[in-house]
């Protein structure tokens, strides 16, 4: 495994963001609890259940939660490349203070554009395209008034 892998694992594991998606992993996921190891040191599990976030994929630390068995994402090379990126982006924003963070981004870029991901710098440093997402253009905030 490559040695900058091997510091994000531990950086997320420092900054308690990988032992909070194990806990939402156990929380919310189906019995039985399915977790398999993926490239780059992440963990996948699978069966997520809970009705936030609407995602079919989302990250937290070094863990991938997908609603559907988790060897379903290691054959979407993309996106899983797309949530390896956020693993990263957890290790360099402290960790859960991530979470405050994208949720700030997304609200702002839902008011620009109708989308949380457009213009949601998190979504668009991890490949907009490999997470599924298309970029919306910016809404206009006033109608023109003319005839």
């Amino acid at each position: 495994m490559k040695a900058a892998y091997r510091l994000r694992q531990a950086v997320n594991l420092v900054n308690l963001s990988t032992p909070l998606g194990l806990l939402l992993a156990a929380a919310g996921t189906r019995a039985p609890r399915r977790v398999l190891r993926a490239p780059g040191g992440l963990l996948v599990a699978g069966g997520y259940r809970l009705p936030l976030p609407v995602a079919s994929a989302f990250t937290v630390g070094n863990v991938v939660l997908v609603r559907r068995e988790p060897e379903a994402l290691l054959e979407r090379p993309g996106l899983l490349r797309h949530e390896a990126r956020h693993s990263t982006q957890y290790a360099f924003c402290l960790g859960p203070v991530m979470i405050p963070a994208y949720l700030v981004c997304a609200a702002v870029s839902l008011a620009l554009s109708g989308d949380h991901a457009s213009y949601n710098p998190f979504e668009r440093l991890a490949g907009l395209a490999e997470g599924g997402y298309e970029r919306r253009p910016l809404r206009r905030p006033w109608r023109s008034r003319r005839r």
